[in-house]
């Protein structure tokens, strides 16, 4: 269920600018805890997530399959927009930006990794109190460090 890195040849981000790019398959959500906020509980055959998220601005429902990319930038020439993203908003007149192709996308930063196995780790992820937590292959999680990132999510 492992997307390519959109990056290679359909105009998107150059570079390493592609951290994870994954389909995944809604398996749960709670929505008991807070009144505008559901926690998203999905998987593929090698990670699964936990993500808190906005349910008020993007609904989701279990069963979906969705399509979720970390990012370390949205430019398309692969520079870094960190000063940019900082503002919390963008112009409407500027170019195109890999956000065009999602309907859901935060800011955050990677703030801690944990070991959970011989070739598993586990990587958390804060967008400003919303949490992400993502727990499997090294292999596949490798990419990320303690840094700022986009994630950024489709319906597929």
């Amino acid at each position: 269920m492992s997307r390519t890195n959109p990056s290679s040849s359909s105009g998107g981000p150059t570079g390493d600018a592609i951290l994870l790019s994954e389909t995944f398959s809604i398996n749960a959500i709670d929505a008991q805890k807070y009144d505008r906020v559901s926690r998203i509980m999905g998987s593929n055959p090698d990670i699964k997530f936990h993500l808190d998220i906005a349910h008020d601005l993007y609904p989701m429902s279990a069963g979906e399959t969705i399509e979720m990319c970390l990012a370390s930038t949205i430019k398309f020439d692969g520079t870094s927009d960190m000063e940019q993203a900082k503002q919390g908003w963008r112009d409407l007149d500027e170019m195109p930006t890999l956000a065009d192709g999602y309907d859901y996308v935060c800011y955050g930063k990677v703030y801690r990794f944990e070991e959970a196995g011989v070739d598993s780790i586990k990587a958390y992820i804060s967008f400003g109190g919303l949490l992400l937590y993502l727990e499997g292959s090294a292999k596949k999680l490798t990419t990320l460090k303690h840094e700022h990132v986009y994630c950024l999510i489709k319906k597929v």
